[in-house]
């Protein structure tokens, strides 16, 4: 089925304008030129090159591992296929932690070299100084607390942080400071619902949720996840749409049967 929208461009100000309007955001990732095309094709409003890439593109046991010319790449691909979505990159591990001018000089590297027009940095006050730095200069910025799968390590693992109420609040303030700060929105990830409810409530700000429960003012998945490609791991949040994963393979099966038993190609795929 085809989704029938009024073609627009997507910028900052109009996703800022969709909280006030109570109209939810719909972000998923890409990061290739085909995938990007059919989410800019069906309404989708804000596509995301995470980082996540490394994971379901290149093989990479955690995000970690990304580089920067990795995540350029990505982004210089989904750039070509996108028309209509605002296009955000993710700023990779070590990016941005190492120095401000550091991380001014590779967010602007996505905007000047990939054509992203914002980029998303995980982690709460010790960011806020690279974020009022880059939205001085042009630069947006989202945001992204609770689980930062940057710091895995740190965490333990990708369980639900923000359950002790000790951390919960610090996750409120942080909240409140980035959007200080200036980010445009705010992704929360797997947190408990009413602690997204009540950070989402308190700021002017769009929040985006992922495993953070229904009353953000988003979504987002990855693309990979909700579309059964990527089997490794389901998290509980994520909602099957497709089990592409299976058709594939099955397609593909297929494929070497009919090219083992000579039965492909055949007269009217032959010249």
């Amino acid at each position: 089925m085809s989704v029938q929208r009024e073609v627009k461009r997507i910028t900052v100000p109009v996703i800022k304008r969709m909280k006030a309007q109570g109209e939810p955001i719909a972000m998923l990732t890409a990061y290739d030129t085909l995938m990007a095309e059919l989410l800019d094709e069906s309404g989708v409003d804000i596509i995301l090159v995470g980082d996540s890439g490394g994971m379901v593109m290149a093989g990479h046991e955690n995000t970690l591992s990304v580089t920067m010319e990795e995540m350029l790449h990505y982004v210089k691909a989904v750039r070509k296929g996108v028309n209509r979505a605002l296009l955000v990159a993710d700023m990779p591990f070590l990016s941005y932690q190492v120095s401000v001018e550091e991380g001014v000089r590779n967010a602007g590297r996505f905007l000047q070299e990939g054509g992203a027009e914002a980029v998303k940095i995980e982690g709460g006050r010790s960011v806020a100084p690279l974020i009022e730095r880059l939205v001085e200069i042009g630069i947006p910025v989202m945001g992204h607390l609770g689980l930062t799968p940057q710091s895995v390590h740190l965490f333990g693992g990708y369980g639900v942080q923000g359950k002790e109420a000790e951390i919960a609040e610090k996750l409120k303030q942080e909240a409140k400071s980035l959007e200080d700060a200036g980010v445009f929105s705010l992704v929360l990830e797997k947190i408990p619902a009413r602690l997204a409810k009540e950070i989402s409530e308190n700021l002017k700000i769009p929040t985006i949720g992922i495993g953070a429960g229904k009353y953000c003012d988003g979504q987002v998945l990855v693309s990979h996840d909700m579309l059964g490609l990527y089997e490794k791991f389901k998290p509980k949040f994520v909602r099957r749409y497709a089990q592409l994963a299976k058709t594939m393979r099955e397609a593909f099966i297929n494929y070497v049967q009919d090219v083992k038993q000579r039965d492909f190609p055949d007269d009217h795929e032959s010249y």
